[in-house]
């Protein structure tokens, strides 16, 4: 997760020999005045002299306001049972940093993240980078030294000015648009578009899976030869009944004459079907079943994750109005005829608390809100302002994440859900709280 800003005077000191992974990440805070500052330039100057030209590997970039990480962990899976080795690139990250960068399905170890720490400081000579763009680079050089065959890059904010934006892509995904980030981006569609778009590159394949991309993004992809598939356009997904009375319903991707079932989740339908349609251009050979077997199996941290049954508890880092609609309707889908929803929610100062909140009172009975106790983190008293502006009803205020999810489980009968979401922060909260320590160890 993001660090504050910092504003100290005095450029701190980097680690020596044999420093710690945190050691690191603290330099890495207090190495730029201001936590976000998008721009290419400083970026360029040290990639250049980390890599003179092009690295090896297939590059896959993928932008979007939500579902940009189920998107990556799509593809992953799915060039992994196609036989191809892979590095990916995540931000935030929920417990430890290491998640943020994976060889093959696993989180880079100390030892191999420190050294590349230590490549990027090197080649740095004094240049001003963000603890992002410090990050992102070391990521770089993780994926190279690995020499894996398709490099997954998710964007950290936008797109144009984001610090992955420097490699360029040989297929980009575009998730969804839709506003967020709004001091950064802009407060509508069609300039956060032309933000995302910024990805695309003249002449490469590219998938939006916005069922209603602004203009910014049709008119950059067509002003650059973009060779685009469009959801709605290319690429279909329609839910298909069974002849079999006692065989459920699937959700079939239909593109290129093909046919793929997708699961109906834990993970945004939109991302997952953007991942085989760009592996319809990556890898057209790869057989359907081996595809549909690697999707059925897939499941990201802290995306709709199920924790515990009697009552079924779930956590999503959601956060803002489009990821709530989201989850609304996956709630909707999962929760038990006759029985209560039950919301422990914890959000950000930045974000559009209200616009969330409304997005969730259709399908939830009873509100648990719950302070955060970090960076831009709001009090439970501030999020109780938001929620009476909001005019929010059936609801209760709690210090913390863990008290608010002992309060809502006290509540709960056997057959409510409880959804906890909000933030990435609030969702590292909870899992330390519902997971057993033993698999907490496993997971970092």
């Amino acid at each position: 997760m993001p660090p504050p800003s910092n504003n100290n005077v005095q450029p701190p000191v980097a680690p020596g020999a044999g420093a710690t992974v945190d050691q690191w990440l603290s330099y890495l805070e207090a190495l730029h005045p201001t936590e976000i500052d998008l721009g290419l330039d400083r970026v360029l100057v040290v990639l250049r002299r980390l890599f003179p030209r092009k690295p090896s590997g297939r590059i896959i970039t993928v932008a979007g306001t939500n579902g940009k990480g189920s998107a990556v962990a799509s593809l992953e899976a799915l060039l992994q049972a196609a036989g191809r080795t892979t590095g990916a690139y995540t931000s935030p990250h929920l417990e430890i940093y290491n998640e943020r960068i994976r060889l093959n399905g696993r989180n880079i170890d100390d030892a191999s993240l420190v050294a590349v720490f230590e490549r990027v400081e090197a080649a740095r000579r004094g240049v001003s980078l963000t603890y992002f763009e410090f990050g992102t680079l070391a990521a770089f050089v993780a994926l190279a030294e690995a020499g894996v065959d398709d490099w997954l890059l998710e964007v950290g904010l936008g797109g144009r000015l984001d610090a992955v934006n420097v490699m360029d892509a040989d297929l980009a995904i575009i998730t969804s648009v839709d506003i967020d980030h709004v001091a950064f981006l802009g407060d509508n569609r069609e300039v956060i578009g032309f933000e995302k778009a910024g990805v695309l590159r003249p002449r490469i394949p590219a998938v939006c899976a916005d069922d209603e991309p602004p203009r910014s993004v049709l008119q950059q992809a067509a002003a650059q030869k973009v060779d685009l598939a469009l959801a709605g356009r290319d690429y279909q997904v329609q839910l298909v009944e069974s002849d079999q009375a006692d065989t459920p319903a699937r959700l079939v991707l239909i593109h290129r004459g093909r046919e793929v079932t997708l699961p109906s989740g834990p993970l945004p339908v939109s991302s997952v079907a953007a991942a085989v349609v760009a592996m319809h251009t990556l890898e057209p050979g790869l057989d359907t079943v081996l595809m549909e077997r690697a999707l059925q199996q897939l499941r990201v941290p802290g995306r709709f994750e199920q924790m515990s049954a009697q009552p079924d508890v779930f956590v999503d880092v959601g956060h803002n109005p489009h990821a709530a609609r989201w989850l609304a309707g996956r709630v909707a889908a999962e929760k038990n005829p006759g029985s209560r929803v039950i919301a422990v929610y914890a959000a950000l100062g930045d974000k559009d608390v209200n616009g969330v909140l409304d997005a969730m009172k259709p399908i939830v009975d009873h509100w648990w809100l719950a302070g955060l106790s970090v960076p831009r983190g709001l009090s439970a008293q501030a999020l109780n302002e938001r929620a009476q502006s909001a005019a929010l009803t059936h609801y209760e205020c709690s210090e913390t994440v863990s008290q608010a999810i002992s309060a809502a489980r006290a509540i709960a009968r056997p057959r409510d859900l409880i959804i906890v979401f909000g933030s990435f922060f609030t969702v590292a909260e909870a899992r330390r709280v519902l997971l057993p320590s033993e698999d907490l160890q496993e997971l970092k």
